[in-house]
């Protein structure tokens, strides 16, 4: 989560409507928590805008190992071979 780094960053109001349910436990968690359902909504999204950032490195490195197997840049043999058997595999 990056609250520090961008506690000086300008802020900017986004209004959300929730579904009544939502709302109500969105209020029941603020007070059992003792802070704002600013501050949770916030972090809520924070998080979600990083696990989405996490999602997409995740692909981005999939795509990009799936294009490079079987070319110069794929795991040398040798060292794949060396490390196998290191970790008790045989090919």
């Amino acid at each position: 989560m990056q609250t520090h780094s961008r506690a000086k960053e300008a802020v900017r109001n986004f209004h959300v409507p929730l579904p009544e349910s939502i709302y109500h436990e969105l209020k029941a968690e603020s007070e059992q928590s003792q802070r704002s359902a600013n501050a949770l909504a916030r972090e809520a999204i924070e998080q979600w805008l990083e696990a989405r950032r996490r999602d997409r490195l995740d692909q981005a490195i999939r795509e990009y190992v799936d294009a490079m197997a079987g070319s110069g840049a794929d795991l040398d043999p040798d060292l794949e071979a060396a490390s196998l058997e290191i970790i008790g595999h045989d090919e």
